[in-house]
């Protein structure tokens, strides 16, 4: 096994450390977008491909961009639906980030002429 490839084997987005302070008390957004999501479908095991974009308004924490790297890469061996990917990973990051606001859009690669974008916003959930 290649090192990469056992860091992120190991990887937990649970930590601390992945987690930064945010030493600033404005609201301001922070946009992310991760180009490479790869993920399996669960039932034919073909890959899956998506741009995730993230936008987020810090509270008190912001994420070390190294750890979302290797949080998402983690994916790319999982069998999981466009649906629960999408899901999870709101749920991981709301959970460590606790932000003023969060929204997470997944943008699926057409696959047997079907499109799929996954939005979910913290303002429209609850």
């Amino acid at each position: 096994m290649k090192y990469g490839e056992k860091e992120i084997i190991e990887f937990d987005i649970k930590n601390k450390e992945n987690f930064w302070p945010n030493k600033h008390k404005k609201n301001y957004t922070i946009n992310i977008e991760l180009p490479e999501f790869m993920c399996k479908c669960p039932r034919s095991g073909y890959p899956d491909f998506a741009n995730i974009k993230l936008q987020y308004i810090p509270n008190k924490k912001v994420i070390e961009l190294k750890a979302l790297k290797l949080y998402i890469n983690r994916f790319a061996n999982r069998y999981i639906s466009h649906e629960d990917s999408a899901n999870e990973i709101f749920d991981e990051l709301y959970k460590g980030l606790k932000p003023k606001w969060l929204r997470v859009v997944a943008d699926f690669n057409p696959r047997g002429n079907v499109h799929t974008i996954i939005d979910i916003d913290s303002n429209k959930i609850k």
